[in-house]
């Protein structure tokens, strides 16, 4: 199985989207929520349908951008939310992205990767972040399987992914997650040194 375009699209189009929670779940709201400056530059990576690019468009934050290798997704987000620039649509290979963020979003996307990809995606991560920029969302915690995906992780692996590349300020068991998830996500803040 290889997780490519075409592997996304398919999934997009018969609608075997179980990951999709249909509204921006509880941990991302709240962080979300407690944000002042809606100038920051942000991403989120794998977006699929959004709902956290448009609660941030829905609260004032003007400098949005999401990604997604999957036309679908991206094509019914523009169609959502026509008020918003072209620019801010980037339907491409996250890897491919030149730019730079203040805030990175994560949510499932770390653990929709190829486990061989866990290692670029960290250094993807600090090269699209600016000085002292922040990733921040959510990893899901069960055990690393090759069923998938999601892939899963634990606390200690990602602990040891990331440490080198980013001061790791916080890393613990959502105490927000919605149901079906409860207990099965770390909630994390990341900044880049």
């Amino acid at each position: 199985m290889k997780l490519n375009r075409t592997y996304w699209e398919e999934r997009y189009k018969k609608e075997e989207i179980g990951w999709d929670c249909g509204a921006i779940t509880t941990p991302l709201k709240e962080y979300i929520d407690q944000l002042t400056n809606t100038a920051l530059k942000i991403l989120i990576p794998g977006a699929g349908n959004g709902y956290e690019f448009e609660y941030l468009i829905q609260k004032g934050f003007t400098n949005v951008y999401v990604v997604d290798y999957a036309p679908t997704p991206i094509q019914n987000l523009k169609e959502k939310l026509p008020q918003v620039a072209e620019e801010h649509f980037i339907q491409r290979d996250f890897f491919e992205i030149e730019n730079q963020f203040d805030l990175i979003i994560e949510q499932t996307f770390f653990c929709a990767l190829d486990v061989e990809l866990r290692t670029k995606y960290v250094e993807k991560m600090h090269a699209l972040l600016r000085p002292n920029g922040k990733l921040t969302g959510l990893l899901f915690q069960f055990p690393l399987t090759e069923v998938g995906p999601p892939f899963g992780g634990s606390f200690d692996e990602y602990q040891q992914l990331f440490i080198n590349d980013f001061h790791l300020k916080k890393m613990e068991t959502a105490y927000n997650s919605i149901k079906p998830r409860k207990g099965n996500e770390l909630f994390f803040i990341f900044t880049k040194k």
